[in-house]
C-alpha cells in the first residue's frame, strides 16, 4: 500500500527544522528548503542544488511538492493574459494578468469553484470542488510575475483576489498564502498593493479586522436594496445588508481603511433612481469608494448592460455626494477572463 506523502509546503519553517533534527541533520537544512519552496519557487526537489543528493532523495521519499502548471496560456488583443492553471490533482483554475500602463495586476482564485451563488457569475455555475492551498494561490502570483516580466518587461505590481472562489469561505489559506506572498522570506510585495474582494460574509470581514490584515477590501455589492441583492445574489438572504453594513463599520473603526464597492449596472435590474440612491446611503456608513464594473455577458439573456443614461445616473449622483466613483472598462472579454467570466470553458 503506498504511503499518501504530505505537502511539504504545508510545514512551517521550524517544522521542516524540526524534521531534518530528527533525520540526524542540522536545524540549518530546513532554511535552505524553506528558501528554496517560497523564495525560488522550486518545483522539484532535484532543483535544489546547494543540498546533497543524500538529502534531496530524503525529501523525495517523504514529501511532493504540489505545483501548480499553466495548462493553457491565452493572451488577449488588449494585452490580457489567461492561464488555465492545472492543479497536483488535475483540477483546473483560472487567473489573469491585467496590464495598464504604469501597473501589472494579477487576479487569483482561491476556490476550484464557488461556494455562492451569484447569478451574474460564471464561476458561480460550478459547484465547489475544493478550496485552494496555501502554496497553490502562491503560485499563481509567481508564474503571472514570470509572464509580466517576460511581456511587459516589469514584475508585477497589484494582486487581487477576484478570481474564482469566495476568498473569504477559504480563510486560512488564503490569510497564509498572503503572508506567504508579503513575507521577505516569500516574494516581498507590499500589502497595500493586495485587495481581497468578497461577495460579503460579516462573520469573516470581522475576523480580519481583529486579525489586523494590512490589504485592501473590495465588496462585490451590486445593489443596497435587500431584495433586489438577494434576487441576483442569493446568498444575501443569509448574510443580508445590515449585517455586512455593520461589518463593515466595525472593520473600518479597527483598520481604519477606507472599503471599495464593486457595482456593476444592469438593465431591468438596478438601473431606477431608487437604486442609485440606497447606494449613496449605504455609501454613507463608512468611508469608501465606488468601481461601476462593465458588465460581461455569460451567454444568457437575464442579465444585460445598463444604457449609458443610468451609468451617467450613478456617477453624477454619486460624484454629488461627494463620493469617488470610477467605472472600470472590462478587459480580455475576447478570452472570457473579464470579471464574472472565468468559468473554465474546458
Amino acid at each position: 500500500m503506498s504511503i499518501q506523502k504530505k505537502d511539504i509546503r504545508a510545514l512551517s519553517k521550524a517544522q521542516l527544522r524540526d524534521f531534518f533534527v530528527q533525520k540526524g541533520d542540522k536545524a540549518f537544512r530546513g532554511n535552505q528548503v524553506y528558501e528554496w519552496l517560497w523564495s525560488k519557487s522550486a518545483h522539484n526537489f532535484d532543483d535544489m542544488t546547494n543540498i546533497s543528493k543524500q538529502t534531496r532523495e530524503v525529501l523525495e521519499a517523504n514529501f511532493v511538492i504540489n505545483h501548480i502548471e499553466v495548462d493553457t496560456m491565452q493572451r488577449s488583443a488588449d494585452g490580457t493574459v489567461k492561464n488555465a492553471v492545472k492543479l497536483h490533482d488535475g483540477l483546473i483554475v483560472e487567473s489573469v494578468l491585467i496590464p495598464t500602463e504604469n501597473r501589472t495586476t494579477a487576479c487569483v482564485s482561491s476556490q476550484v469553484g464557488c461556494s455562492l451563488d451569484c447569478k451574474f457569475c460564471a464561476t458561480s455555475r460550478l459547484k465547489r470542488m475544493r478550496n485552494l492551498t496555501p502554496g497553490e494561490i502562491y503560485d499563481q502570483v509567481v508564474a503571472i510575475d514570470r509572464e509580466s516580466k517576460l511581456y511587459f518587461n516589469r514584475p508585477l505590481s497589484n494582486i487581487v483576489f477576484m478570481g474564482m472562489g469566495e476568498p473569504l469561505m477559504n480563510y486560512k489559506n488564503v490569510m497564509k498564502s498572503i503572508n506567504m506572498i508579503t513575507s521577505e522570506e516569500g516574494l516581498g510585495m507590499s500589502p497595500k498593493r493586495i485587495t481581497l474582494s468578497t461577495s460579503g460574509v460579516p462573520k469573516m470581514i470581522k475576523k480580519m479586522a481583529d486579525d489586523q490584515v494590512k490589504f485592501n477590501l473590495a465588496v462585490s455589492l451590486h445593489s443596497a436594496i435587500d431584495h433586489v441583492r438577494t434576487a441576483i445574489m442569493p446568498f444575501n438572504k443569509m448574510f443580508p445588508l445590515e449585517a455586512l453594513k455593520e461589518a463593515l463599520e466595525y472593520w473600518y473603526a479597527k483598520t481604519k481603511r477606507k472599503i471599495t464597492y464593486e457595482y456593476v449596472v444592469w438593465g431591468g435590474i438596478n438601473d431606477k433612481q431608487k437604486d442609485i440612491e440606497a447606494l449613496v446611503k449605504f455609501c454613507k456608513y463608512v468611508p469608501c469608494k465606488v468601481n461601476i464594473i462593465e458588465y460581461n455577458p455569460i451567454d444568457d439573456g437575464e442579465f444585460q448592460q445598463a444604457e449609458n443614461a443610468a451609468l451617467e445616473a450613478y456617477i453624477e449622483t454619486l460624484e454629488k455626494h461627494r463620493i469617488v466613483v470610477n467605472v472600470r472598462r472590462s478587459r480580455g472579454k475576447d478570452i472570457d477572463a473579464a470579471c464574472g467570466q472565468l468559468a473554465n470553458k474546458k
